[in-house]
């Protein structure tokens, strides 16, 4: 092997590692800073534009004011568009999950009287039927709803 080749697979290697470590890093900040208030909803539940408008709005996050340092808004913000669902084809941008097509199509069997419930609350509390939501679980054969 040519050294010429071992230099550029080495830095290769060298990039990738620390590519994966920064990736890390804001997964691990992502999961801290959203999970101190509600669980850390996954960056593929929404788009990357309604991370980028929900990131854009932490002053004013759904009634309390949940802003970051520019840094940490910054990391995070790139961590979750980065890491979104796939742009939808209706241009649909929501800013809440539980609007979104994807959310009502999964749970459209869910009547209104169960989010009502005492144990769940609402729609937005995954973890009331998905044990494992906090660690990003939400296998359908893990689902348990409260009566």
């Amino acid at each position: 092997m040519k050294f010429r080749t071992l230099i550029q697979i080495s830095a290769l290697a060298f990039l990738t590692t620390a590519w994966a470590g920064a990736h890390a890093q804001s997964a691990d900040k992502w999961h801290k800073e959203c999970s101190s208030c509600h669980i850390a909803y996954p960056a593929k539940a929404l788009p990357a534009a309604s991370w980028k408008k929900i990131m854009s709005e932490l002053d004013q996050h759904f009634g309390v004011d949940a802003s970051l340092s520019p840094q940490d808004n910054q990391e995070i913000a790139s961590y979750l568009e980065k890491n979104a669902g796939k742009r939808l084809p209706s241009g649909e941008q929501p800013t809440r999950i539980t609007q979104s097509h994807w959310f009502k199509s999964r749970h459209e069997e869910i009547s209104a009287a169960v989010w009502k419930r005492p144990a769940v609350k609402s729609a937005a509390n995954c973890g009331a039927c998905h044990k494992g939501a906090d660690a990003g679980d939400f296998d359908e054969d893990h689902v348990h709803i409260p009566k």
